[in-house]
């Protein structure tokens, strides 16, 4: 008789083979001259024949798509039913699979949208804490602006200039305002949109392009001897403004800087130029002489309205638009103030006061 093997195999009655688990209710029996077996109590054709281990046993039914195949390990057991979605209360949670591929669902989307926010904000906030900490470095270098009045003495004195000049006249000061510094009421010593102004000009090799506060105009002539050549000037022009704000008031500021002032033809000071241009004293000015003084501390040999008429007409003229457009004056106020001539302005030049 023909014996199975292991795996289902069939060999000579001879051939060595591994005693498989008997069918329930069977005992074998072995003849001892053929060595031929076979279950005594089981039912025909189920023990170790071809339909134990074959097509019925272990074969198609048994280890095979009935068995371990897809209703055993297959899809039913260990599938999808057993440790898959649909059999994880059995064997526990479904194991880790990648996730699909394509758009991301809701629950997804918001951790990547808070980390796109972060990665703006952080764009955003970078050059801000490195400008706070470059500006704290310049508080820490620069010079203190406690010095600031002992500087303008010296100046004076160099210049013969007596100290301290005459207080600066309510016309002068709204003249020199509104064409220098129109926020000079407001700001902390800088005005915060013209210096991103100036460091994109510099950046882009440029130079400085204005927007210099009074205040740094003040520390341009006490600190850098009037140069503004380098963006280290510029620098800490910057620092000694906000120093000279936190010093002073906004009248000591006036004060000193009408002090030391150059309005072209030898004249600095305030009180020098008004008597050497008009003859009269500061506080005698009318708005037509203060907006001309004005219009001369940008440019005061290029506008000196003795060698350069001219642009000194021009430069009044600005000024008092501006005077108009801040409404320190009306316009029929400014029309007014430009209808006097430059040269009834400056007729007692050099008569002094």
């Amino acid at each position: 008789m023909t014996v199975w093997g292991p795996a289902g195999e069939s060999g000579n009655g001879g051939d060595a083979t591994v005693p498989l688990p008997l069918p329930v209710g069977g005992v074998p029996v072995v003849d001892p001259v053929t060595r031929a077996g076979s279950v005594v109590g089981a039912p025909p054709g189920r023990g170790y024949g071809p339909e134990g281990y074959g097509p019925e046993g272990y074969g198609p039914e048994g280890y095979g798509p009935e068995g371990y195949g897809p209703e055993g390990y297959g899809p039913e057991g260990y599938g999808p039913e057993g440790y898959g979605p649909e059999g994880s209360e059995r064997y526990g949670p479904a194991p880790y699979r990648r996730p699909p591929s394509g758009p991301a669902a809701p629950g997804r989307r918001r951790p990547r949208a808070r980390r796109l926010l972060f990665r703006a904000i952080g764009v955003v906030v970078s050059p801000v804490l490195l400008a706070i900490m470059a500006f704290g470095g310049l508080l820490i270098v620069t010079p203190s602006a406690g010095n600031a009045p002992a500087l303008v003495r010296a100046q004076d004195q160099a210049h013969h200039v007596a100290y301290p000049g005459p207080p600066v006249p309510a016309r002068f000061a709204a003249a020199l305002v509104a064409t220098e510094d129109k926020r000079f009421y407001s700001e902390p010593g800088i005005d915060l949109f013209a210096v991103g102004r100036v460091g994109i000009s510099l950046v882009r090799g440029r130079g400085a392009q204005g927007g210099a506060t009074l205040y740094q105009q003040l520390a341009k002539l006490l600190y850098t001897r009037g140069s503004s050549a380098s963006a280290a000037d510029e620098a800490e022009q910057v620092a000694l403004a906000v120093k000279l704000w936190l010093t002073y008031t906004r009248q000591q500021i006036l004060q000193m800087y009408g002090d030391v002032a150059y309005f072209g033809n030898g004249f600095y000071g305030l009180a020098a130029a008004s008597c050497g241009y008009f003859g009269v004293r500061p506080a005698g000015m009318s708005w037509p002489q203060a907006a001309l003084l004005a219009g001369m501390v940008q440019g005061p040999s290029v506008d000196d309205p003795l060698t350069n008429p001219a642009n000194a007409r021009a430069r009044e003229v600005h000024v008092v638009s501006r005077l108009v457009a801040t409404g320190k004056l009306t316009a029929a106020q400014g029309r007014a103030a430009l209808a006097v001539s430059l040269s009834s302005l400056i007729s007692r030049a050099g008569q002094g006061c």
